[in-house]
């Protein structure tokens, strides 16, 4: 469950509301919830922190803009560019760190109580909320 308590609307939410509904970057938003997943969505620009998550998949998709990830494989490090309605998956365990020069507007499934910053993270820098998702406020 999210550090707020966020709920599932009994409403349709318009991403574009959702989106506007906020400023804050790297700090996702819980829109709605699917089983034990939260559908998350977040504003970001720059570097996030490299992070893994143990025991979950990371699902992104881009509503916006242009985001890389860079990931730390067997083979070494290498980088997927995900333009407007491009997605991808981060498999468990493996060690990655999103940014967007220009800015994004990202959407994210993960179950509910997942820390943005994983379960190991590099030091977290202060534009990085470290947050299981913030109640979305229309």
């Amino acid at each position: 469950m999210s550090e707020d308590n966020a709920q599932t609307p009994s409403e349709p939410v318009q991403l574009a509301d959702a989106l506007t509904s906020f400023d804050a970057l790297w700090s996702p938003r819980v829109v709605t919830r699917v089983n034990d997943y939260d559908v998350r969505v977040a504003k970001v620009q720059g570097e996030h922190v490299w992070h893994v998550h143990e025991d979950t998949d990371e699902f992104f998709l881009v509503l916006d803009g242009s985001l890389d990830i860079a990931l730390r494989e067997e083979g070494g490090e290498r980088s997927v560019t995900l333009g407007r309605g491009a997605v991808f998956v981060v498999p468990r365990g493996t060690w990655h760190r999103p940014r967007s020069a220009e800015g994004a507007s990202i959407m994210m499934f993960e179950p509910s109580g997942t820390l943005s910053v994983g379960d190991a993270h590099d030091e977290i820098p202060d534009h990085v909320d470290a947050t299981t998702g913030h109640t979305l406020s229309l």
